[in-house]
């Protein structure tokens, strides 16, 4: 659908603030806390970005975006928008959401990834589970939405982790998460890959279950691609609803074969992040590339990212 950037304005050193209203002046689409939208800033090139507002706001999106020097071209072009500018977003999904009746919620983000949390935020704060929420950034400057933060309401909810300058403090990962089964606390977390492997670790030694932590990628560690990885060897698909066959061979992706042959399969960051593409395995090993999956939705091996993985057996059936 359409919509019209109606504001920007930066929030924080690199971080732009974009409030994105319908085209045609009506109210938006639902969503829920965690969710994103897709993001055409410029024809071809599409990108995944939380919504940061209050789940509760019709008239706008709001999301925010960090220009990254290595960008693959999606924060440039972001940041080059203007306000007026008419640009294409999907409707919010949501494959980061709130778990049902928590009795404490855990938010911990690594610098960009505050988006989807502080949205997270603006739905605990009326809820009556107890929530708290810590925000770790290289340096103050680099902390967006510090006015929001400040709020009556939700001063008490946060601590701040400014690594440099005279404010910093040490982010304590074991004393944040504290004992897992406490008031059956659920964890979420989002920002770099490193910062959030170091506090899946974290949970996981302390003991808490796989369903009490709550993940969301920004992109994947690495980044490792379907059709750059050494030693690939090829591997069949087959299609469940017309057996037919295709062979993907090492410099090629499922989803680039299955394109040629007709078959689409939506796709989004094409690095395993997302979510979009994840397709139903019937039969088969995959080789899972994904950041996506948890570990355990890994072991059943019975879907798979065909953006960016593999196969380990020599068929992987699809339910296509």
């Amino acid at each position: 659908m359409k919509v019209i950037l109606s504001k920007k304005q930066m929030v924080a050193e690199d971080i732009c603030l974009f409030d994105l209203t319908s085209a045609n002046q009506s109210a938006l689409p639902a969503f829920s806390a965690g969710a994103h939208i897709d993001v055409a800033p410029v024809p071809g090139l599409v990108r995944q970005y939380s919504l940061c507002n209050n789940p509760e706001d019709r008239h706008r999106y709001q999301i925010a975006v960090l220009r990254t020097p290595d960008s693959r071209g999606g924060s440039v072009a972001m940041h080059g928008l203007n306000e007026g500018d008419t640009l294409e977003i999907s409707v919010p999904r949501n494959q980061f959401p709130l778990a049902a009746h928590a009795g404490r919620s855990i938010l911990i983000a690594g610098g960009i990834g505050v988006t989807p949390l502080l949205c997270m935020a603006e739905r605990l704060v009326h809820e009556p589970g107890a929530f708290e929420f810590h925000y770790c950034a290289r340096d103050m400057t680099r902390m967006a939405f510090l006015e929001r933060f400040s709020r009556p309401d939700f001063v008490d909810h946060v601590q701040l982790y400014p690594d440099a300058g005279p404010k910093a403090r040490r982010f304590d990962v074991k004393a944040v998460l504290g004992v897992p089964d406490l008031h059956h606390a659920h964890v979420y977390v989002c920002g770099p890959a490193g910062f959030i492997d170091f506090v899946l670790d974290a949970a996981r030694g302390l003991g808490y279950a796989e369903d009490q932590v709550h993940r969301e990628y920004f992109a994947a560690a690495g980044a490792v691609s379907a059709v750059s990885a050494d030693g690939d060897v090829p591997f069949r698909i087959r299609i469940a609803s017309s057996g037919n066959e295709y062979e993907i061979a090492s410099q090629q992706s499922v989803v680039e074969v299955l394109a040629k042959q007709g078959i689409e399969i939506p796709v989004s960051c094409e690095q395993g992040v997302c979510g979009t593409c994840i397709t139903r395995v019937l039969d088969g090993t995959p080789l899972h590339r994904d950041v996506y999956f948890t570990d355990a939705e890994h072991a059943r091996n019975d879907q798979f990212t065909p953006c960016c993985s593999r196969s380990l057996s020599s068929v992987l059936v699809l339910d296509l």
